[in-house]
């Protein structure tokens, strides 16, 4: 499970708001018939953040460090699923 107040930490850093958690949704993403990535993604309402109203969000292990994905809900964000899609893509893309 991801660590949520990890990712409410990361949200007030990064994005100078609150947030209050609202769910948590399994996503699997499949690429070419491999899974690209399965988890759970954390469902975050922004508290007065200037374009958003809601964040999707996640933690995972890097090094010897915890870290947090970030993903505001913004087209064509507008789901968890499409959060992750974002975010691979991103990542490939880096």
């Amino acid at each position: 499970m991801n660590d949520i107040s990890l990712i409410q930490e990361a949200i007030k850093e990064t994005l100078g708001c609150d947030s209050r958690h609202v769910e948590f949704v399994k996503v699997k993403e499949k690429f070419m018939g491999l899974i690209a990535w399965d988890g759970f993604v954390e469902v975050f309402d922004l508290i007065d953040h200037p374009k958003a109203k809601r964040a999707y969000g996640w933690s995972y292990r890097e090094g010897d460090r915890d870290k947090a994905k970030i993903v505001l809900e913004l087209p064509p964000v507008n789901s968890p699923q499409s959060a992750v899609k974002v975010a691979i893509v991103a990542r490939a893309r880096k």
